[in-house]
């Protein structure tokens, strides 16, 4: 059996930072009919079998997905990057998901994954959650990175993520909460 990705939380969603879009970029939520490109930008970092069609099935019509908290940064009017929300609560809190998270590889390094994940997170804050989970991989260490610095925190849910976050933080250079 595969390792359950590891878990971040943000604890609470006040002092988020403000929505600064980088020069170049514009911020929009989920149209109908953006599933392709939404693939095309998750073929390049969350697997590589994503289409139109499956994007579809396994995202946009099922019951945690939240169109106007789903979130792409465009360049020239192209999706190049995206976050959303999920209304998945865990263990009976007021928190939602951020789901989905990636850039295109032409297009990191550029603040585009704070950018929409901030964004998914004022979302959430002004629909009431109280606060925020996502899952990561461990060799995710620029996402780890820009987790961290939106006040995300390791959530140890498995015995095994103790080693696994000190491994991750040895990486990222910081040590674990």
């Amino acid at each position: 059996m595969p390792e359950q990705q590891l878990r971040m939380m943000r604890p609470d969603l006040e002092d988020l930072p403000e929505i600064s879009v980088p020069d170049g970029y514009a911020l929009r939520t989920y149209r109908p009919g953006d599933e392709a490109a939404w693939s095309e930008i998750m073929n390049t970092g969350i697997g590589t079998d994503w289409t139109a069609e499956k994007c579809r099935k396994e995202l946009t019509e099922t019951e945690p997905f939240m169109a106007d908290g789903c979130f792409f940064a465009t360049r020239s009017g192209v999706a190049v990057a995206t976050a959303c929300a999920y209304d998945v609560q865990p263990q009976g809190i007021s928190a939602a998901q951020v789901h989905m998270v990636c850039a295109k590889p032409s297009h990191r390094g550029k603040g585009l994954g704070r950018l929409v994940t901030l964004a998914v997170l004022h979302y959430m804050r002004e629909r009431g959650y109280a606060a925020a989970f996502l899952g990561t991989d461990d060799f995710r260490v620029p996402a780890v990175k820009t987790y961290l610095g939106l006040g995300f925190i390791p959530d140890y849910i498995e015995d095994s993520h103790r080693s696994r976050w000190s491994a991750v933080f040895a990486k990222v250079g910081e040590q674990p909460s």
